[in-house]
């Protein structure tokens, strides 16, 4: 059976932008941005007004919207009515669409927030990290446990859906404490809960500690425990977990977020933002101040290109559903890719079945419980197919 236009080829109904801007870098984060440089706001406002021009495929109507960063929130006031201005005319949200902003808790106010609706978002994800003092303290945090809880609670009186991100395994983090910030933010109401374990990157603050002895981290089998605990402590108050680190409310799944995972196409604008479109994928330069000199410049911000035939792009859906807890169905690949599932996973899909890494009811294959902890482990082997 072949696919009349495979999901890669299709026109893309979604946008991620990146907002590079963050009052400081904390110790554990590699992600593109800049530091106190409020003043390359504006230079960034026209830079990627330069970017949209040049495509032309725009206006586009999209069916979700992700502001991610960096910390979005840093722009406010007219900075932000230009953006959501710029982003409405170039890409206009369908009338049932989803417009998500992640916002820092210290950044939370009724008047921003009210901002935000007003212009269309309805969502937040906010950057929690954690309730304990001692914790955010330690991850460099520039909020407290209370100003998490405050912007929690006004953001669920405001927005139409609130996320929170957790950290968990971070340095002296006991299995205890990460259960009382999990049941902490369960009670406070959220419709949406990622979490994350700590990692090191290299060029992040805390990866030269960590080899200068200065941090304290957890063994892999206590990060094991939490990530484990995560899963049956929400899945026990209702949330449905439906991506290795992610879990919602029913009704409250992140759409752009399924938009990766079952391989559609995307726009992505910004410094470093990568996107997915006629089966090509393209990440802009990560330095921002590069970024904006070569758009003034008028040049391509385009850093990286890779154009992948039609069996490296399938093997790719392929991996990317598999982080969805409901997996893959077989019919649906098949009629989305053109692929066989079974043919093109190969090898590497028979060994995952033996080792118990892979559950397969003949309709679809999902990860098991044990090839949810080593899932990273997993992906090269499959992609190599």
């Amino acid at each position: 059976m072949s696919v009349m236009v495979p999901l890669w080829q299709r026109p893309p109904r979604a946008v991620y932008l990146h907002v590079p801007f963050c009052r400081r870098r904390c110790g554990y984060c590699n992600f593109t941005l800049v530091a106190g440089r409020s003043d390359l706001i504006q230079p960034y406002l026209d830079s990627i007004a330069l970017e949209m021009a040049a495509y032309d495929d725009l206006p586009c109507q999209v069916d979700t919207i992700f502001l991610g960063g960096g910390t979005p929130s840093q722009v406010r006031d007219d900075h932000w009515r230009q953006l959501a201005a710029m982003l409405h005319r170039n890409f206009p949200l369908s009338a049932d669409g989803e417009w998500s902003v992640e916002v820092n808790p210290e950044d939370v106010d009724r008047g921003y927030l009210e901002q935000l609706r007003t212009d269309g978002v309805t969502r937040v994800s906010l950057g929690v990290q954690s309730l304990s003092d001692d914790k955010l303290r330690t991850l460099e945090r520039e909020h407290t446990g209370q100003q998490a809880r405050d912007a929690i609670q006004l953001a669920i009186d405001i927005m139409d859906t609130v996320s929170a991100d957790l950290i968990f395994a971070a340095p002296n983090e006991t299995l205890s404490r990460w259960k009382d910030d999990l049941a902490s933010v369960i009670d406070l109401g959220v419709d949406h809960i990622s979490t994350y374990g700590l990692t090191f990157e290299q060029g992040a603050a805390f990866w030269s500690q960590r080899g200068k002895g200065l941090l304290k981290t957890v063994g892999e089998e206590l990060e094991l425990d939490m990530y484990l605990l995560a899963i049956e402590s929400l899945i026990g108050a209702g949330f449905e977990h439906y991506e290795i680190s992610n879990f919602a409310r029913p009704g409250n799944r992140c759409r752009h977020n399924e938009c990766y995972w079952t391989g559609a196409t995307y726009h992505a604008i910004g410094p470093g933002a990568a996107r997915h479109l006629k089966g090509r994928r393209e990440t802009n330069h990560r330095s921002t101040t590069e970024y904006l000199r070569r758009l003034q410049e008028g040049r391509s911000p385009v850093a990286e290109s890779d154009e992948a035939d039609d069996r490296e792009r399938a093997l790719e859906v392929l991996v990317f559903g598999l982080r969805r807890i409901d997996g893959v169905d077989r019919d649906w690949f098949l009629a989305n890719t053109g692929f066989n599932l079974d043919d093109l996973g190969g090898q590497a899909l028979q060994e995952y079945r033996g080792e118990g890494w892979l559950q397969d009811d003949g309709r679809r294959i999902a990860l098991s419980r044990r090839g949810l902890v080593i899932s990273d482990s997993l992906w090269g082997r499959l992609l190599a197919s």
